[in-house]
């Protein structure tokens, strides 16, 4: 890692708030490629996810998921569950950013991508009881879109428009779709 992107993962601790957000938009454009990087910080966003600092969690969530296309270890076949944990958190800012950002794991290989449908699919069809399921629901048809667009595969498709289908308020149903148009 260069040392302009060390002072980024540095500057998230910092103390003025635009340097912290700053040095996040650049991290995030850099997982946007392949890095050569990803190991030399992997293991410290792993111990982040589970950080008192929801702050941390959020970014940590965000830049694995970023991470897994430089991930030629597929390290993230262990440490999903761990990443899929902060979808779940109890402050949904954060929950939120992870579940706009997970679809990224599906980028990374075929194995990464069906670990991550079947996560998806599960708590699509199990997310009723929890509170923002809505929001939740959205927020994962929207990543499928966005996975979808990236590599073209039918299955996604497929699978998405399959749980829509499942939803019984028309409301939502319609909210869903207009994300695929």
């Amino acid at each position: 890692m260069d040392s302009i992107m060390k002072s980024y993962f540095e500057n998230l601790e910092a103390k003025d708030k635009n340097v912290q957000l700053e040095a996040f938009q650049h991290i995030m454009n850099a997982t946007k490629e392949k890095v050569d990087w990803s190991y030399e910080v992997w293991d410290q966003l792993i111990d982040w996810l589970t950080d008192s600092d929801n702050h941390r969690r959020a970014r940590a969530a965000q830049f694995l998921a970023g991470l897994a296309i430089s991930d030629p270890e597929k390290k993230m076949l262990h440490d999903f569950p761990m990443l899929w944990e902060v979808t779940k958190e109890s402050k949904f800012v954060t929950a939120r950013h992870t579940i706009q950002s997970i679809w990224k794991v599906g980028l990374a290989g075929k194995e990464q991508r069906e670990m991550l449908l079947n996560y998806m699919i599960d708590r699509f069809k199990n997310a009723i009881d929890e509170k923002h399921y809505t929001l939740i629901r959205y927020g994962m048809i929207v990543g499928l879109k966005k996975l979808y667009d990236e590599i073209k595969d039918e299955h996604i498709r497929e699978i998405a428009m399959d749980l829509i289908e499942c939803e019984e308020d028309n409301k939502y149903r319609k909210k869903y779709l207009s994300a695929w148009k």
